[in-house]
């Protein structure tokens, strides 16, 4: 894909725009990306859509497409183009995964969430002017029933058909990949610092996220009755219970560690300049790049312990709808994934099931 320096993305009074040259000739993706904002739309995900954007646009100045001639056959050529792009900085075209698709070449959901900001780009300009029309054709609807939906104590959570573009690519269903027992317990082990400690531990023993952690304040804990308040994707607060070691490493923090700030978060810088200052997501990950290297765990990052946590939830046999209220999913068919995973219940089911056909085929 070719692309122009003509543009970029820039963060301006605490939203995002176009800057550039050719930046004047694409105002409506400013108005777009504003209009998210006002929706209470995440700033994460407002910067997301900026980018997918931003490739998009650089890549319509490059083949001298105004924004205004977006047709259906004009998106084909650009996901053609995504599909054809090489990732800079990945190995080159001759390294492949095992399912044989090059290193360098973009994930389908990748190229799938630039055409769900593309064709929510044209929905906002056709809200606004009805004889606009979306370029990005509707398909079938989706599933939209997870299996225990249908019926039962599940069917209150059904949600709402919902149709997806034709031009979306398949996306891969991968299923969570957690750590075995003695590498979880390594890459805890190798942890020194009480407020690293109590870092891996809230997501391995409680399921957090790492954005969760980072955003836990003083007073969302509640070390004597044991109990977190968690704010989650699209703002959504859950009460999480709290591990009693998890508890008494979050207590010896506070008094032995963690130093004098004006912040209330939990979590602060505790060496060098930024000394007090709130830990960022930059640094927790360095954080665990260093102790995987130290551990040879290569599989220890942070959201790995999430999954962790919520693979030993489905091998205990806890209720589905309260692995989502722990885990803080949206909906159950998230949560669904962990049940799949769960090893311990597919042997046992499958050796009851053995054990009946051999005592029904003896004479």
């Amino acid at each position: 894909m070719r692309s122009t320096a003509s543009l970029r993305l820039e963060q301006r009074g605490g939203g995002w725009v176009l800057a550039g040259p050719a930046a004047s000739r694409f105002g409506l993706v400013d108005e777009y990306l504003a209009y998210l904002a006002d929706r209470n739309y995440s700033a994460k995900t407002v910067r997301a859509y900026g980018y997918d954007l931003l490739a998009f646009c650089r890549w319509l100045a490059a083949e001298e497409e105004p924004l205004s001639a977006v047709t259906t056959e004009v998106l084909l050529r650009f996901l053609r183009a995504c599909r054809e792009a090489r990732v800079p900085g990945r190995p080159g075209p001759n390294v492949v995964r095992l399912s044989g698709r090059r290193m360098d070449q973009y994930a389908a959901t990748t190229i799938n969430r630039r055409l769900a900001a593309i064709s929510g780009l044209f929905a906002f300009a056709a809200m606004r002017d009805p004889d606009v029309t979306n370029p990005v054709p509707k398909g079938r609807e989706a599933r939209w029933r997870a299996p225990g939906e249908r019926s039962g104590m599940l069917a209150h959570t059904v949600r709402r058909p919902k149709n997806r573009s034709s031009l979306r690519l398949r996306e891969p269903r991968c299923l969570p990949t957690a750590l075995s027992t003695s590498d979880a317990a390594e890459l805890l082990a190798s942890f020194r610092a009480w407020r690293d400690r109590a870092v891996a531990g809230l997501m391995l023993y409680c399921g957090l996220r790492s954005a969760e952690v980072l955003g836990l304040a003083v007073t969302d804990v509640d070390i004597g009755g044991r109990w977190l308040k968690v704010v989650g994707k699209g703002q959504r607060e859950r009460r999480v219970p709290l591990d009693a070691d998890v508890a008494s490493v979050i207590q010896v923090y506070l008094l032995a560690e963690r130093p004098e700030s004006d912040s209330d978060l939990l979590f602060l810088v505790a060496k060098g300049p930024n000394r007090g200052q709130p830990l960022t997501p930059a640094g927790l990950r360095t954080i665990f790049r260093y102790h995987r290297g130290l551990t040879g765990v290569v599989g220890g990052h942070p959201h790995a312990l999430r999954h962790t946590f919520g693979t030993a939830l489905a091998e205990a046999g806890v209720d589905l709808a309260v692995m989502q209220a722990l885990l803080g999913h949206a909906h159950v068919d998230t949560t669904a994934r962990y049940i799949h995973l769960a090893p311990a219940h597919v042997k046992e089911e499958f050796d009851a099931a053995r054990d009946r056909i051999r005592s029904q085929s003896r004479p």
